[in-house]
């Protein structure tokens, strides 16, 4: 038997990852950015819209739905893009910057493992989210249930997946925390623009919504706001969603470093 076996045994790689993800588990409860960012300003913004007199009455313009209904999804976005292109980057560049990452490449921890452990307890922040976001339209503003359930789940995992990847692209090249937020703050205030936050999707000049389609924040508010309304999210939005994620996944495997 090898030294590398001894040292590495079979069960190793399993429980070298589950202990990776527990210790970083401990320091996003300890530092709770990602669920001031990620939860509370949504939150914030759901409970401002709701509150609006008329915004939660049916506008026959908008197929029927509230004006609540159809900016919902855009407090999805805004929640997901706060945890992707905010919260999930600072965190590495912060241990990049700090030599941790580099004491890590001495390690048999490869690459992959320490983006896919930021996947999945931001991916578990994400759900939570989503989560209170849902619960709070439904039972504080009378949110109804997406008539297409099918396409608003299919538009809601590529959403996901579409900005965690933006997200980890910026992880694997910002060197240090203010480079990661100035990267996301370049790409998060156009993809919220897009998406409907300032200015609605609906009244954008038709070369504007062309764009949008085909920015990921502007792919996935169409796509949940036609599931909302009971239409199957276009082709179009659905490869737009996939085509950034596949793209900026393998990008941020191709370029992440130690250092």
């Amino acid at each position: 038997m090898s030294s590398h076996a001894v040292l590495l045994p079979q069960r190793t790689p399993r429980s070298a990852f589950g202990k990776l993800v527990q210790n970083e588990t401990r320091y996003a409860w300890r530092v709770p950015v990602g669920l001031l960012m990620g939860v509370a300003v949504p939150l914030l913004a759901l409970v401002i819209m709701g509150v609006i007199p008329g915004a939660n009455k049916p506008v026959k313009s908008l197929g029927g739905l509230t004006v609540f209904s159809t900016y919902f999804p855009v407090f999805i976005a805004l929640a997901l893009a706060m945890i992707a292109l905010m919260t999930l980057p600072s965190h590495l560049a912060d241990y990049r910057q700090q030599g941790i990452l580099r004491r890590m490449s001495t390690t048999p921890v490869p690459p992959a493992w320490m983006l896919a452990a930021q996947v999945v307890i931001n991916l578990a922040l994400a759900v939570v989210a989503l989560g209170i976001l849902a619960v709070a339209g439904l039972a504080g503003f009378g949110l109804g249930a997406p008539r297409q359930p099918g396409g608003f789940a299919l538009a809601l995992v590529l959403s996901i997946a579409a900005m965690f990847a933006v997200g980890l692209w910026i992880t694997a090249i910002a060197r240090a925390p203010n480079v990661a937020f100035v990267i996301g703050s370049l790409f998060l205030y156009p993809m919220l623009f897009f998406a409907g936050l300032y200015f609605p999707l609906q009244e954008m000049p038709s070369v504007l919504r062309d764009i949008a389609n085909w920015t990921p924040l502007g792919a996935s508010v169409q796509a949940l706001q036609d599931s909302m309304r009971g239409v199957f999210p276009s082709a179009s939005l659905l490869l737009a969603l996939a085509a950034w994620a596949v793209v900026f996944g393998v990008l941020a495997v191709r370029f992440f470093r130690w250092e």
